[in-house]
This record gives structure tokens, C-alpha cells and sequence, in this order.
């Protein structure tokens, strides 16, 4: 069997930092990616001249885009689902599966399919809006601290209200919406999963998110978890086994919980290239966006097993500063041994903007966290 990069003509919705990284790795295997956004000027636009205008939830823009293509595969969830849908019938091969994302795109259809299918999540209530809430929280079926998710349309922390007292009772969010009773967390991780069009499946090692206090955006990601091996290979079979029901072809990462009592709740999914699978590009694995495009195309996937340590810090917009970026401190990070910057190329920087990421490898977790605790204390994004 012979490999001919040219013959694969692949469309990605979406040009923002996921799309930058994996137009980077693709070109490793000389695989051209072409963009759908709305601006030349967004992160995938700076590594790709494959890159056309548009706006991904417009229905006669995704078809009139996706026809030029043979795969379609997004960078986000947010689409315009009914054209992928369309294409999909028409013969193009969308991953992921538009069946798949329609689920994916609504949290509560997510928590439902999670219950149906015997998967531990947290139990749950679908909400219409912020009065029926009031309603429960009078019969007593919605007791404080509680967490209300919005069903559709969050990311990178927005949709999510935590409401501890009455006094909080101002953050409740509008619109359909689901509702948890707070759990008691150890700490959240993430499991990914990927699995090619072959059906071959293999699962990335865990990893161990600590969120920033305010922005409800992950702050530090450590790897390895952390975890014991009982719970390491109980949150691995879980990702494993969503991945293989659903049949997905591409990434899908799995969200979970890790509660004191030693459960594993699963929290959410996201079909695509995922923040917590960033680290991959420079621990040694198979990056999370190789082993996509090649899941994608049909190709044998690479090894998910990193050969070092490796913390991931988010870079985000400092609360006090929008306008033009600019990054204090770079030199001084730039100049330790096992730290890997990643710019994505905004030009504009805006409180708890994600800007871009750093991943800091070493021997051992010890390792990094001291060299990872500097960084963070140094580089500040400003304006």
C-alpha cells in the first residue's frame, strides 16, 4: 500500500489554535488542511494559506465549503450541524460523525446517553430556565451548593454557574440548562481517547487539571495524574469504552471526576482536539493532533505513551489588560532547559483570553512543578 499526501483533501471548521496545531502536525506528514473562519488574521491563518472566510455556522457556507473536500473534521463543536449532515449523505466522510456531535453538542443529551448506556456521572436534573430552578428549589428537588450547566453553547468555562447560597442565586444562567448537586472532587481528569477510521482504538495517559479560582479555565495540567493504578486503569477502560460504543473516528476527550470516596464520574465529552492533550506535542508521544489526522485518514496511529513528565500551564490574558499582546518575562523562560512556549497568534489580548500554552517537561512531576511555579510567576500577558 502506498501513502500519496496530495490525495487527501481535508476541510477543517474552524481556525483558532486547534486548527494552528494541527496544520502543523499535518504538514509533518506533508497532509495540506484547508480553514473555514472568519478571519485570515485567526491562529490557523498564520501557519496555512489554505484558508477561506466564512462563517461555520451558516448552513450554504458549510456545503459550498465542504464540497471542495473529501474528509471534513472540526476544531470546535459549535457548527452548523445540519449542512455536515448533508455532506455526509452526500458521500463526504465528516469526523466526527454529525450523529455523534449533535449529542456531544448538548450537554444534556450527553448526561442522558451517559445514564442510558450504564456510564457513572453525577446525578442530574434537565432544567427549561432560571424560574424552574427557583420551582425545584422550593419542592426541595434543588438543593444549594449546586452547579448549573448551560445545554449548549459553553466553552472554556463560560456556561457553568456554581451557586453555593441564596446570594448567589444572581449567577443563575438563562435558557435550558442542566442542574448537579456539587460533588465532592479529589481532582478532575481527563482521559483521551482516539480511534481510526479501522476501528482501532488506544487511550492517552491521564492527566490532572487544576483550574485557575476565578476563571473556571484549567490553570495547570499535570502528567502523569497522579492517580493509583486501579483508578488509572478504571478512567482509561471508561474513555476506551465510550470511544468504541459510540464509533467515533478521531479524538474524543473524556472529562471526569475523581470524588473522595474513590468513584469515578464521568463529567463531559469533547470530539476534537482538547486542551488537555496539549502537552502531547512535546512529552515524547504521538501528539493529540498527529494521531487525529491520522485517525482521520485512514493512517495506523502512533504511540499515545509520553517518555517524560510533563506539567501544561495555560496562558491567559491578565485580568487588568486589553489591547494589542504583549508577554513579560518571555526571556527569562526562554532560557530554562524543558520549557516549550507556544504562541497561537492573537493579536489581542483580553482578561482570561487564552493567548497560548506552555509545557514544561522533566525526569519527574517534582521536577517540573518547580520549573513550571517559575514560569507561571514570570510570564504574564499584558498590553
Amino acid at each position: 500500500m502506498s501513502f500519496k499526501p496530495s490525495d487527501l483533501r481535508i476541510g477543517v471548521l474552524g481556525g483558532g489554535q486547534l486548527g494552528k496545531m494541527l496544520a502543523q502536525e499535518a504538514s509533518k506528514l506533508d497532509i495540506e488542511l484547508t480553514f473555514l473562519d472568519k478571519s485570515k488574521d485567526f491562529p490557523a491563518g498564520k501557519v496555512s494559506p489554505l484558508f477561506v472566510e466564512g462563517d461555520f455556522n451558516d448552513y450554504d457556507t458549510v456545503m459550498r465549503f465542504g464540497k471542495n473536500y473529501d474528509i471534513i473534521t472540526i476544531e470546535l463543536e459549535h457548527v452548523n450541524l445540519q449542512a455536515l449532515f448533508d455532506l455526509e449523505r452526500s458521500g463526504k466522510k465528516v469526523f466526527p460523525q454529525p450523529h455523534i456531535l449533535q449529542m456531544i453538542q448538548d450537554k444534556g443529551l450527553q448526561k442522558q446517553y451517559f445514564l442510558e448506556h450504564g456510564y457513572p456521572t453525577a446525578p442530574f436534573l434537565l432544567i427549561h430556565d432560571a424560574q424552574e430552578i427557583q420551582l425545584k428549589m422550593d419542592e426541595g428537588s434543588i438543593n444549594y451548593p449546586f452547579v448549573q450547566k448551560t445545554r449548549t453553547g459553553g466553552y472554556d468555562g463560560k456556561g457553568v454557574s456554581i451557586i453555593k447560597n441564596k446570594s448567589n442565586l444572581d449567577l443563575l444562567l438563562p435558557g435550558p440548562s442542566v442542574i448537579e448537586q456539587l460533588a465532592d472532587i479529589q481532582t478532575e481528569i481527563s482521559i483521551i481517547a482516539i480511534r481510526n477510521s479501522q476501528g482501532d482504538c488506544k487511550t492517552y495517559p491521564g492527566v490532572s487539571m487544576d483550574f485557575h479560582p476565578t476563571a473556571n479555565l484549567v490553570e495547570f495540567l499535570n502528567c502523569p495524574a497522579g492517580l493509583s493504578a486501579e483508578l488509572e486503569s478504571q478512567a482509561e477502560s471508561l474513555a476506551f469504552r465510550l470511544a468504541n460504543e459510540l464509533g467515533i473516528v478521531g479524538l474524543l476527550a473524556v472529562e471526569m471526576f475523581v470524588n473522595k470516596d474513590g468513584t469515578i464520574w464521568i463529567n463531559e465529552m469533547a470530539p476534537r482536539p482538547h486542551n488537555s492533550g496539549h502537552h502531547t506535542l512535546d512529552n515524547g508521544a504521538t501528539s493529540q493532533f498527529a494521531n487525529h489526522i491520522r485517525a482521520i485518514s485512514g493512517l495506523p496511529l502512533g504511540c499515545t505513551y509520553g517518555d517524560r513528565a510533563a506539567i501544561m500551564i495555560n496562558l491567559i490574558g491578565e485580568k487588568d489588560y486589553s489591547g494589542p499582546v504583549r508577554y513579560q518575562g518571555m526571556e527569562s523562560c526562554l532560557e530554562l532547559d524543558g520549557v516549550h512556549i507556544h504562541l497561537y497568534g492573537k493579536l489581542e489580548t483580553k482578561p482570561f483570553r487564552k493567548m497560548g500554552h506552555i509545557t514544561v517537561t522533566g525526569i519527574d512531576l517534582d521536577e517540573c512543578r518547580r520549573k513550571a511555579n517559575f514560569v507561571s510567576n514570570t510570564i504574564k500577558v499584558i498590553s
